[in-house]
């Protein structure tokens, strides 16, 4: 077997730093105005610092594509070439597009940097793909819609083209993510083709008739309405083999606005899947499938690729991903008892944390990292103050003792042991 890229999403800075460090080969990420994922949260990747996020990636051993894909109004055009210059300094391994117009600045300021071409061109045919092959692209992310023999046959027909295929995360329930309806529920003020999509396909509708206003009925025998417009997750990882057979390069996830614990967690699965894939073809990956339902989900689907939609492939009862663990916290240091003057004797290591999700003394906890997993118990909680606690609440920073120490402390997660019962 061919080896292939994992390719993950890079929200911000503290996300592609975890990305990489967790398995990605390669990472994608987008600056606010240009790209279809508008980011809030954390070191968002701007004009300003992308040189360096590009250049961070390269140091770990990554390759950075930056994402240029919203459909240009005539104002984008000016303001993007206003930035061209700073673009060719952060030295991107290829830019994503969807516009003409983005291609066609990209030609004549960038000639030499790779083109990959956005699944948001709907690219269903080999035809289009050598089409995209004349005008100078490399790579094509194909839409989702295809199965996975078409995919074969589209790279026997050009095999001279990269193939990037979407393996995992949330689906839109427009064609290859060409949608209005935020547009239009917004009044035009968040626009999905400008990266700041409301996500109507996830709202609770209940149907009315216009002859009696303010009478409304469930559209099926469901309390909480219907979330009749909401794809369940993709999830292919037991279907590696065969996207690798069928010749795809680069495997992507879905993902930048997801939380760090879920762009670490997938790009682990996905790393330890493809690995044992590459050496073993006949691998078992149903223990990978588990490890997914730890992470936000609205239940599972293959999607389009077993040549099939059923009707199973859509949440009609939940329109947030739950998670089967809880990301209980973060490590952000190391200290010894000595170096926080606490009263104690011990040089046993404290860990300095972020709780994300309360914890308790002697809960069992399992521990994530790179190329570590294992289950300790949390042995001491300690406050700033240096005093003992019982239990750690939310958002509070404290130190802990654990019964087991991870090597790779520095980009450690902890969540719960197991997966809980939901929709999977």
């Amino acid at each position: 077997m061919n080896k292939v890229e994992l390719l993950m999403p890079a929200g911000n800075i503290e996300k592609l730093k975890y990305a990489v460090k967790y398995g990605a080969d390669a990472v994608y990420l987008g600056v606010v105005d240009f790209s279809l994922r508008a980011m809030r949260k954390g070191e968002i990747i701007t004009l300003e610092n992308l040189k360096s996020a590009i250049d961070l990636a390269h140091q770990l051993g990554a390759k950075a594509y930056m994402t240029l894909n919203i459909f240009a109004f005539n104002s984008d055009i000016k303001h993007l070439e206003q930035c061209m210059d700073i673009i060719k300094d952060a030295n991107p391994d290829a830019i994503l597009v969807s516009d003409f117009g983005i291609l066609r600045l990209l030609r004549k300021y960038m000639p030499d940097t790779d083109i990959h071409v956005s699944t948001q061109t709907n690219i269903l045919n080999y035809e289009c793909v050598k089409f995209w092959r004349d005008m100078g692209a490399t790579r094509v992310v194909l839409a989702r819609e295809l199965s996975i023999p078409e995919i074969t046959e589209i790279k026997k027909q050009v095999p001279d083209m990269e193939i990037e295929c979407f393996i995992h995360g949330s689906q839109c329930v427009s064609f290859s993510g060409r949608c209005l309806l935020s547009d239009y529920f917004t009044n035009g003020e968040r626009k999905a083709n400008s990266g700041n999509c409301s996500q109507p396909c996830r709202w609770s509708y209940k149907l009315v008739e216009e002859t009696h206003p303010g009478q409304y009925y469930e559209i099926n025998q469901d309390e909480r309405g219907s979330h009749i417009l909401s794809p369940k997750d993709l999830c292919l990882v037991k279907y590696l083999k065969d996207m690798i057979n069928a010749g795809v390069d680069s495997l992507k996830v879905e993902g930048r606005t997801k939380s760090l614990y879920y762009v670490s967690a997938v790009a682990k699965t996905y790393r330890a899947a493809i690995d044992e894939i590459l050496k073993n073809p006949d691998a078992d990956m149903e223990k990978y499938f588990i490890e997914l339902q730890k992470v936000g989900n609205r239940g599972y689907t293959t999607g389009f690729a077993l040549g099939e939609n059923k009707s199973d492939s859509y949440s009609y009862d939940i329109s947030k991903g739950l998670a089967g663990a809880d990301f209980l916290f973060e490590f952000h240091g190391m200290k010894k008892y000595s170096d926080v003057v606490f009263e104690s004797d011990s040089s046993d290591n404290l860990y300095f944390v972020k709780i994300k999700n309360k914890i308790y003394i002697n809960d069992e906890v399992e521990i994530i990292t790179p190329k570590e997993q294992f289950v300790t118990k949390v042995v001491e909680i300690i406050n700033e103050n240096g005093e003992s606690l019982d239990l750690a609440n939310t958002n509070a920073d404290v130190y802990l003792k654990l019964g087991r120490e991870p090597v790779e402390f520095d980009v450690a997660l902890a969540r719960t042991v197991g997966v809980k019962e939901h929709v999977c």
